[in-house]
C-alpha cells in the first residue's frame, strides 16, 4: 500500500461550540499563516476542511472511566461530521488521543496543558510581541491544543519521516 506524502496538514482542537484550527507545514516545520489560526464554530469546521483539501489530524475522545456530559457527546459529533468530510473530500483523518500528545511532546503521560505549552515553547520559541513576533505569536486557548497535535503527527520526529522521501515530506497515516 502507498502511503501519501504530504508537506501540510489540518491540525483541529474539536470542541462542542468551537474548534481550533492550525495549518501546519511540516517542510518548514512551522505554522503556515496564510490562512489560519483560527478558533471558529464547530459547524463551519467541514466547509473549512473542503476548502482547504489538507489531510486532517483530530483530536479524538479517549476513555478513562469516568462520567461524561452533553459537551463530550456533542464534541463526539463534530469528530464524526469532520472524519465524514474527510471521507467524502478522499481526505487522510488522522486521529490523535491526548496520551499520544503528552507522550510526544513531553515524554510523559503525566503532563499537563501547561507542561505542554511550555515544551512547544521551548521548543519553537516563546512568542514574542506584535512588533517582534515569535514562532507561536497570537498562539492562544485551544490553539495550544492544536498546535500540539500539530507536531505530534507532523513534528519532527525521525520516526515519522520516510528517510527514502524529500526531506520535509511526512509518510501520512490512513
Amino acid at each position: 500500500m502507498n502511503t501519501p506524502i504530504i508537506n501540510k496538514l489540518l491540525a483541529i482542537d474539536p470542541g462542542p461550540t468551537y474548534s481550533a484550527l492550525l495549518v501546519w507545514d511540516v517542510a518548514t516545520q512551522s505554522i503556515d499563516r496564510t490562512s489560519l489560526p483560527e478558533i471558529i464554530k464547530s459547524d463551519l469546521v467541514c466547509e473549512t476542511i473542503g476548502l482547504l483539501q489538507l489531510p486532517v489530524a483530530c483530536e479524538h475522545l479517549q476513555c478513562f472511566g469516568m462520567a461524561v456530559g452533553a459537551e463530550v457527546f456533542q464534541t463526539a459529533y463534530w469528530i464524526g461530521e469532520y472524519r465524514a468530510t474527510c471521507r467524502l473530500e478522499c481526505l487522510p483523518f488522522r486521529p490523535v488521543f491526548r496520551m499520544e500528545v503528552k507522550n510526544a511532546i513531553c515524554h510523559n503521560s503525566r503532563a499537563t496543558d501547561s507542561n505542554i505549552r511550555q515544551a512547544i515553547i521551548d521548543r519553537l520559541g516563546p512568542p514574542g510581541t506584535k512588533k517582534a513576533p515569535g514562532a507561536t505569536f497570537g498562539i492562544k486557548a485551544d490553539l495550544w491544543s492544536a498546535l500540539a497535535i500539530a507536531l505530534t503527527v507532523g513534528g519532527a520526529q525521525r520516526e515519522m519521516f520516510s528517510p527514502a522521501e524529500e526531506k520535509g515530506a511526512l509518510k501520512l497515516f490512513v
